[in-house]
């Protein structure tokens, strides 16, 4: 019984502490003029209305379009579906770019009244695991933009169905 105490202590005192995590939050969002029902069927319903605009690939390899349901952009990247509502879901990157820096993202429409709503695109990422500050500068420069154009394709979509 001592032995096992004494190796428990032992490793716990020589244990590297994991790092902290430093998560970033890019949120970007645009106003609609069209009911949240026809925005998202216009611009969310599909798990690959991304590459609409996103402007890239997308097949569905696993699932129906539910929790669960994996895309793969590009050929490479994989994002697996790990939350949906009636009007928004939520993946995770298992392959490609991100998927080393815990990158998962969220895209959400919300009403603001019977005739308006709100696109919300949300991306997260440890920005920790970056190895340097210039490459964490840089993956913010190139998210931050591309998800605001992103936002902006979906509203023109989705307004141009009337």
């Amino acid at each position: 019984m001592f032995a096992r105490a004494l190796l428990v202590a032992s490793l716990a005192a020589t244990a590297i502490p994991a790092a902290a995590a430093d998560y970033v939050t890019i949120r970007r969002e645009a106003e609609v003029d069209r009911p949240a029902d026809a925005v998202w069927q216009r611009v969310g319903a599909n798990y690959c209305s991304i590459s609409e605009w996103l402007g890239m690939t997308c097949e569905i390899v696993s699932g129906q379009g539910d929790v669960g349901t994996v895309r793969k952009l590009n050929g490479e990247t994989i994002e697996p579906m790990v939350a949906k509502t009636p009007h928004s879901y939520t993946y995770g990157q298992t392959a490609g770019g991100m998927a080393k820096f815990a990158y998962n993202g969220t895209l959400a429409v919300e009403p603001l009244g019977e005739k308006r709503s709100k696109i919300i695109y949300t991306l997260i990422y440890d920005a920790d695991l970056m190895p340097s500050d210039e490459v964490r500068k840089a993956q913010f420069e190139r998210l931050n933009p591309r998800f605001q154009a992103a936002v902006d394709k979906m509203k023109a979509l989705a307004e141009a169905d009337r």
